[in-house]
């Protein structure tokens, strides 16, 4: 994908978002949520602070965190202003799942390198995304993983 803004001899390489999956304890009541608000084949995600670097992230992925875990990603399309000045983060519809990748939680949304992102498909090699989520979460307190 490249962008047109960009020097064409400078490949465009997205960049993503990770945001707290608020109220669900499961990647499956993650699926619910995003099923229950999908409409033409987009998601709305509210959000009250806009990124600076918008248009950066066209393209990229919005990376859900689950209790402590990266565990899926929406491709970002756009960005649509509300009228209640927040902003909506308008992606896909298509939920895709990613190996579980360890991430502290944070309130809003924080940036994502893409060198950082794991990709729908990779393979968890640190074993890390077979453990049970509470043990997980427990060592994490610990600083263990």
């Amino acid at each position: 994908m490249e962008r047109r803004d960009f020097p064409p001899y400078l490949p465009f390489v997205p960049l993503h978002l990770t945001k707290v999956a608020v109220g669900c304890r499961t990647i499956e009541s993650l699926e619910k949520r995003t099923v229950s608000r999908a409409a033409n084949g987009e998601v709305r995600v509210v959000t009250r602070m806009r990124p600076k670097r918008m248009p950066e992230l066209v393209g990229g992925s919005l990376y859900w965190i689950v209790r402590h875990r990266l565990v899926a990603c929406q491709t970002i399309l756009r960005f649509e202003d509300r009228p209640d000045g927040r902003l909506d983060i308008v992606c896909k519809d298509r939920l895709d799942l990613v190996p579980p990748q360890p991430k502290r939680g944070h309130q809003g949304w924080r940036y994502l390198e893409p060198d950082g992102a794991p990709l729908p498909g990779d393979h968890d090699e640190s074993g890390l995304g077979t453990l049970p989520p509470l043990l997980f979460v427990k060592l994490s307190a610990l600083a263990l993983v």
